[in-house]
Parts: C-alpha cells; structure tokens; sequence
C-alpha cells in the first residue's frame, strides 16, 4: 500500500502548497484594497472638508490680491502692467543695438541717449517724455534704490561732472542696462552698472513706468 502511494505523496505536497501559495496573495490584496479604500474615503472626506471651508480657495485668492498690489504699487489706484510694457520696450530696444550714434537723433537713422529713451517709451509704451537728460530727471516718477532696480527703470548718470546729469539709459536687469552711448564707442549698445566708470558717474533712477497710462481694463458686471 505505501508502495502504490509513494509516488502521489510528492504530487499532493506539491498542490497543497501551490494552494496556500495562490491564497496569501489574494488575502493580501483584499486587505491591501480595503485599506486604499479606506484611506482614500479619509483623503476624500478631508479635502471636502477643505473646499467646504474655503481654505485652499482663500490662499489662492490672497495670493492673486499680492501680486496685483505689487504691479499697482506706484500706481496709487490705477492699476498698469508695467513688467509688459517693460519687456516690450527692452526687446524693442535690444532690436536696436548697433544703431549708430547721432546728436539730437530720436528715430532708427540716429539716436542720441534721450532720444533713444524717449523713442521706445513713445512706441511701446504711448509716454512723452522730456527731450533733454535733464528735463527728464526731473519727470514726476517715483526715485528707486540702487538695490531695487527693476527692467524698465532710467538711469541717469553725470558722465560731465559737477554732478549734472548728462546721460541715461534704461535697466535691463542683472546690474545691465542698454543705452544709445557715443559715436566713438558704437551708439545703442549694452554696458554693465556695476563698471567702474558707469558705477562712479551714476547719479539716479526713476521708475517712469509709474506714470504709464492705465491699460488694463475693468468692466464691472
């Protein structure tokens, strides 16, 4: 007898354990399921709880109300999109870099430094601004620290001494600022604030896109 069943000893230990090989994952992954659904009904319940109470809702607002007083900050109650008008003006002037240098010159034949500045705040920006350097840094426009400058802001520098204005630019950004020079060193033409010479002869910033006309609309329903 023990014989005859020798050989279906191995066969039936070998389908037993097969059977509890087959059955602990199955156990495992209905518990593991039951414990995701759980989980997630308990996520679920809490965002909802969040929504209800608005939480997540007023942070986004709140962060949306900071950034709109920072673009309004110089312009009291008128709201304007000064960072826009900023990068359109310094990409239209970059356009314009190796256009030489010319006296009295405000258009594309020629520019002299307040020419050149008058010219891309007049097309990109709709502003008049003074002709001369030194009506220009008397423009009614709020005067920015060394260290808060921001792409769009004029420079003025007193490259003549005495301290009187005699020259500007506008700010680019990382201590960079693009102007219309000198005949000599190639009219439009990039140069670092941070030079030696440009860093003695600076005098002052103005950030005339403080005064930009108001271009955002608001239409109350």
């Amino acid at each position: 007898m023990l014989t005859r069943f020798a050989p279906l000893v191995p066969l039936a230990l070998v389908t037993l354990l097969f059977g509890c090989a087959a059955q602990m994952p199955v156990s495992q992954q209905q518990q593991t399921q039951t414990s995701i659904t759980a989980q997630s009904s308990r996520i679920s319940s809490h965002s909802h709880a969040q929504m209800s109470d608005g939480s997540d809702s007023d942070s986004l607002y709140s962060d949306e109300l900071i950034t709109e007083k920072e673009l309004s900050e110089f312009g009291s109650s008128k709201p304007y999109q000064m960072p826009i008008l900023a990068d359109s003006i310094l990409e239209r002037g970059m356009s314009l870099i190796g256009t030489r240098y010319r006296a009295g010159g405000t258009s594309e034949s020629g520019f002299d430094c307040s020419g050149f500045i008058g010219y891309l705040f007049r097309e990109e920006a709709g502003m008049n601004l003074p002709r001369s350097t030194r009506e220009m840094i008397n423009v009614n426009a709020p005067l920015v620290a060394r260290n808060d400058l921001k792409p769009g802001d004029l420079l003025f520098f007193s490259t003549k001494g005495r301290g009187r204005v005699s020259h500007a630019g506008i700010y680019l950004g990382d201590d960079q600022f693009i102007h219309s020079s000198s005949t000599r060193s190639g009219g439009v033409r990039v140069d670092s604030l941070g030079d030696s010479y440009w860093k003695k002869t600076f005098i002052e910033a103005k950030r005339a896109l403080a005064m930009a006309p108001t271009t955002i609309q608001t239409q109350h329903q």
